[in-house]
């Protein structure tokens, strides 16, 4: 583990919520040159949020580009969409609202943000998705864990995917808001199951109306029971409705999510006819 010189700021932001009680919290190292991921690891536990952010400045970017990486309290993800927005209000805070460049390891992230009436709004465009078919046997599995009664539980109109907007999620849909309020999971039986298919959450969803999704994220492969609210998720069902045909090409759709955790916030998922990439967007505020 390398510190060079005193432990890290660590700055701590909620996303998707102007309330700090709300959305989802992460914890944000502005300036992590001195960090080697033993360290990163380190912080990310003790600090004990789903995700937290470390950023480097980007070598040839220029002064509004950065490298970032995410870690939760037990192993690196590829990338995070709540910590992204976190991270991109912290540094408007310091250098003012405009356009980043984030470099992640699933690739390049552009994040704009914007200030309207004092209040932060930050829109991240994803890399490009891609949704895959899930096997039987690991669906079948996924639901065993979930403790779902098969596919009773399912919304038929939504057929489980695996979808990537930076990280993989394996995307399910509940028949009902009360299947989607009653989330109690065996924790190692998913956990192992999202390791073996390279699973960062379960995005579960159930659709309210043609725009307006609820969604719970288990994130047992993090160390976190449930994230509360999840921008690489909200990307990626942002690719699989679309693939899907259960939204239009263009689109902007709203999801809810962590109200159910006493978090509530809201992610605006926006898709352009024309562009694969999906665009997310929330508001948030500084914790403390």
């Amino acid at each position: 583990m390398a510190i060079s010189g005193a432990q890290p700021e660590v700055l701590r932001y909620t996303a998707f919520s102007t309330d700090p009680a709300g959305g989802n919290p992460a914890g944000v190292v502005l300036d992590a040159s001195g960090l080697d991921e033993a360290a990163m690891l380190a912080v990310a536990a003790e600090v004990g949020y789903s995700e937290s952010a470390f950023l480097t400045p980007a070598p040839e970017g220029g002064e509004r580009a950065y490298a970032v990486r995410y870690f939760s309290p037990k192993a690196e993800v590829p990338f995070c969409g709540h910590a992204t927005v976190a991270s991109a209000l912290a540094l408007a805070e310091r250098i003012g609202p405009g356009k980043l460049v984030l470099t992640t390891r699933a690739g390049t992230v552009p994040v704009e943000v914007t200030e309207a009436d004092g209040a932060l709004r930050a829109t991240l465009t994803s890399v490009e998705p891609r949704v895959e078919e899930v096997a039987d046997d690991d669906l079948a599995e996924a639901l065993a864990a979930l403790d779902w009664a098969g596919h009773d539980d399912l919304d038929p109109a939504f057929p489980p995917r695996v979808a990537f907007a930076g990280a993989r999620h394996l995307v399910v849909a509940a028949a009902t808001r009360a299947r989607l309020a009653d989330l109690t999971y065996d924790f190692a039986r998913l956990e192992a199951l999202m390791h073996r298919l390279d699973l960062t959450t379960v995005q579960l969803v159930w659709r309210e109306s043609a725009t307006v999704f609820h969604v719970r994220d288990p994130f047992p492969v993090g160390g976190v029971v449930e994230d509360p609210a999840t921008g690489a998720a909200a990307a990626a069902f942002g690719a699989y409705a679309r693939e899907l045909g259960l939204v239009p090409e263009e689109a902007v759709l709203t999801l809810r999510q962590g109200e159910d955790l006493g978090r509530p916030g809201v992610l605006t998922v926006t898709l352009r006819a024309g562009d694969p990439r999906v665009r997310v967007s929330g508001a948030g505020t500084r914790i403390g």
